[in-house]
């Protein structure tokens, strides 16, 4: 009885619009805001914020850039982890060549050139699409990965092949490296990652995101209506590199602190964010979190019970863990193709009419 619209009106078509129109939604999303800001920094340890929180928000932010190209727009994209390297090679070398320049400065800055990079590989898709378009993408990825180990200039010319971000402050606070503060890291992240999600939420209800997804659906009749798809994919491909770009730049200056080429950035990471977005939902914001959350907690979970609670050992229980989650991802895409938030969706919409039968 409590998750009801009774006695709720909406006198504008801005208030009927709105990302929560339902004042339970819209609580219940500040309640969380609230926890996430104020409660959790206190609780904040090495471990939690290097095995949990930074893991979750940096991916899920990579994801909802994959989501924003592949769930919205439809293009398909193998080259999710080598864009994020060039967000993380963009913020080394900015972050080394002025080392005054506010570390926000420095992110947009690394999505930015992430971005045009991403259009720049994008440019394929207004000729082949589907599966092609995938290989186009991976190709990209390789010749990316490759691009950081042989431009040496990338790396300011180190021998070892390794790039290392320098000690940097935000506002007075240390954010990079092991003598930073954990909660620090941490609410600076999330700041991130919620104005960049808030900003994503809004842009796929406007105008882009409309025209994104006619072409997702059917690119000939978008195109017979009046939507050009040279404007709606090469857009799609530059907000997907930005987000994902951003997001390789936290990765290296707030999480990993040091990075080498394909060691960090490989293909790998790009499969990883495509399995979140499929398992957290395809065109949806809230399953690019739930997908990340889901990959990023359930191996701990997993680790936890097998060492810890069965006491297997380590190495036996890392291959098991492989088998499990893929066991895990096949029965969830079976139990819901939509993904977690389609799950997610369906239970609230049993919430509005429970007790009633349904």
């Amino acid at each position: 009885m409590f998750y009801r619209e009774v006695g709720q009106f909406k006198s504008s078509y801005a208030a009927d619009q709105a990302i929560f129109p339902i004042a339970q939604d819209r609580w219940f999303v500040i309640g969380v805001l609230l926890i996430a800001f104020l409660v959790v920094p206190f609780f904040v340890t090495d471990y939690t914020l290097n095995a949990v929180y930074l893991p979750f928000l940096i991916f899920g932010l990579a994801s909802l850039g994959l989501n924003i190209l592949t769930g919205y727009c439809g293009q398909l994209s193998f080259g999710t982890g080598a864009f994020m390297g060039v967000g993380a090679y963009s913020a080394f070398k900015l972050t080394t060549a002025m080392p005054e320049l506010n570390l926000i400065i420095v992110f947009l800055a690394a999505g930015l050139i992430t971005a045009v990079v991403g259009m720049l590989f994008g440019l394929p898709s207004l000729r082949i699409k589907g599966f092609y378009l995938a290989v186009a993408t991976l190709a990209a990825q390789f010749f990316l990965v490759w691009l950081f180990y042989k431009w040496d200039w990338l790396r300011n010319y180190s021998a070892t092949g390794q790039i290392t971000v320098p000690p940097r402050r935000f506002f007075g606070v240390l954010m990079t490296g092991q003598a930073a503060a954990p909660a620090a890291k941490y609410v600076l992240t999330l700041a991130m990652v919620t104005v960049l999600a808030l900003g994503a939420k809004n842009l796929v209800r406007g105008r882009y995101g409309r025209s994104w997804m006619a072409i997702r659906d059917m690119d000939v009749a978008a195109e017979l209506i009046g939507i050009r798809p040279l404007i709606a994919k090469l857009s799609a491909f530059g907000v997907s590199s930005f987000y994902v770009g951003v997001a390789g730049a936290m990765m290296f200056v707030v999480w990993l602190g040091a990075a080498e080429g394909g060691d960090t950035f490989g293909i790998q990471n790009s499969f990883l964010v495509l399995f979140m977005i499929i398992i957290g939902g395809l065109g949806t914001i809230l399953g690019s979190f739930l997908g990340a959350a889901f990959l990023v907690l359930m191996p701990i979970a997993l680790k936890t019970v097998m060492v810890d609670a069965l006491g297997l050992s380590a190495v036996f229980a890392k291959h098991l863990e492989y088998v499990l989650m893929g066991l895990l991802i096949i029965f969830f895409l079976i139990l819901e193709p939509h993904g977690l938030a389609r799950l997610w969706q369906i239970a609230k919409e049993k919430l509005r009419l429970w007790p009633f039968p349904y």
